[in-house]
């Protein structure tokens, strides 16, 4: 069992200062975590997913959910074992060694750092759609002021727009599913009730866990709520729930409004076929199920979501990664800055809000920049998340020799072995590119060998097993 040291919330034990503010309960970061994978996020993907998937959206949301139930089992154990800021840069550098633990929050950095940039090109591109008159670099350095503004202003008014932004969107999900509900009443949808979670016409292993890959976008951020460990007044045990929890009921969502959505997709063979370069296949079935306001509800939705809430919460936790790594002295120490009255780190979130505007007004440019910032946001994810199953196994049962093999063995190589096979059936583009990032941080590592300069962490107190 653990000791009580080990659920104490505290970070003194492990060699550092309390200096961010603990004013988070639980409810705060289940929230948290459910705006950053945001309740309606199919909304924006749907014909992606739809297509990948041989029109079975719903199954390819139920896959994604399972596998990224064994990471947020992975997640809960090792903020159990250390409930401090830094996700998987902690966990594996604790876990392992200091030097995967900078190779890892490199890697992950792939993903927190692009996050913000995609919300921002994908929200200011669909309000662009529905104002032409206004630029799309407007509505972006609008949407990276706004948020730069809450987060700067502390933790807790970040959390009071989480639970704004939250309601917002369940409302306009329930409407959505009200309507379309009473469409599928009225003999308007298609294909039989299963179809969306399985078609034997369409069917195969390759096929669905190809769709997952696109599908688990739409996860990524419930691990974003290890990044508040040192703002959580809860204990590391509630801290882990919380992820799993969040996990839970977003999956729950994702596989409702899918399944609704997929019943009454109106062109259901075009889109098989041609896919969804636009992005507007939920909004057009919205529309034919309940008219063109639930098409502009629901668009308008998805834009505020992805480029207000969901990038605030992800501007939030990568300045906290960057605060981890630089207290560690494993990034530039300016970065560890933590303003004295709003108890934020100040200046790891102004450079977010920097590289985010840069990236995003640079492709805005492209054709598709939308596409290859997904791609590597899910490649760098993958990659940081197959660390963290290590962590797990090397820390609990190779370390402190746990015989919890389920929640220390198991679980953690049956996520890993998913994982794998998600990154290995990557696009190339993303291989390529997640590679070379994570090659630049290998020469980054060994140039600190170099200069003397070996990645440390401050003192660890021995943990006690579950």
């Amino acid at each position: 069992m653990s000791s009580p040291q080990s659920e104490a919330p505290g970070v003194e034990r492990f060699g550092y200062q309390q200096e961010l503010r603990r004013s988070l309960g639980f409810a705060d970061l289940l929230i948290y975590g459910l705006i950053f994978m945001v309740p309606i996020a199919p909304f924006g993907i749907f014909g992606s997913v739809f297509q990948s998937s041989g029109g079975m959206v719903a199954l390819a949301y139920v896959i994604g959910m399972v596998a990224m139930a064994f990471t947020a089992l992975s997640y809960a154990q090792m903020a159990r074992a250390f409930p401090m800021a830094g996700s998987v840069y902690t966990y594996a550098g604790r876990g392992i060694a200091a030097p995967v633990g900078f190779l890892a929050g490199w890697v992950i950095l792939l993903d927190y750092v692009l996050v913000p940039s995609l919300l921002y090109l994908v929200a200011s591109a669909a309000m662009t759609s529905f104002v032409p008159g206004v630029p799309i670099w407007v509505w972006l350095i609008a949407f990276i002021v706004l948020n730069t503004v809450v987060n700067y202003l502390g933790i807790e008014m970040t959390a009071r727009m989480n639970k704004i932004m939250l309601v917002a969107e369940l409302i306009v999900l329930a409407i959505f599913l009200v309507v379309g509900i009473v469409a599928l009443a009225q003999g308007k949808g298609h294909g039989t009730a299963l179809s969306p979670l399985f078609d034997s016409s369409t069917f195969s292993w390759p096929l669905a866990f190809g769709a997952v890959s696109v599908a688990v976008l739409s996860f990524l951020g419930f691990d974003g709520i290890s990044m508040l460990a040192e703002e959580s007044r809860e204990s590391s045990r509630r801290l882990g729930r919380s992820m799993v929890f969040a996990l839970a009921l977003a999956g729950a969502l994702f596989v409702v409004q899918t399944w609704v959505a997929a019943l009454l997709t109106p062109d259901r063979a075009t889109l098989l076929s041609e896919g969804d370069p636009a992005g507007t296949a939920f909004y057009d079935t919205a529309e034919y199920a309940g008219g063109h306001w639930l098409s502009v509800l629901t668009a308008v939705a998805t834009a505020v979501a992805w480029g207000f809430a969901n990038s605030l919460v992800a501007q939030a936790a990568t300045s906290r990664l960057l605060f981890a790594m630089a207290r560690d002295r494993q990034l530039p120490a300016f970065l560890g800055k933590v303003h004295p009255k709003h108890k934020v780190p100040v200046n790891a979130t102004f450079l977010v809000a920097g590289v985010s505007l840069v990236l995003g007004l640079y492709m805005s440019s492209r054709d598709d920049g939308i596409t290859l910032l997904g791609t590597l946001v899910n490649f760098g994810a993958m990659t940081a998340f197959l660390a963290l199953h290590v962590s797990v196994v090397v820390h609990y049962v190779v370390r402190n020799r746990s015989r919890d093999w389920w929640r220390h063995l198991v679980a953690p190589a049956i996520g890993f072995l998913i994982l794998l096979y998600v990154v290995i059936n990557a696009s190339i583009a993303a291989q390529v590119l997640g590679f070379v990032w994570l090659a630049i941080g290998v020469v980054i590592l060994a140039g600190s060998y170099m200069m003397g300069r070996r990645p440390t962490l401050s003192a660890v107190t021995p943990e006690a097993n579950e």
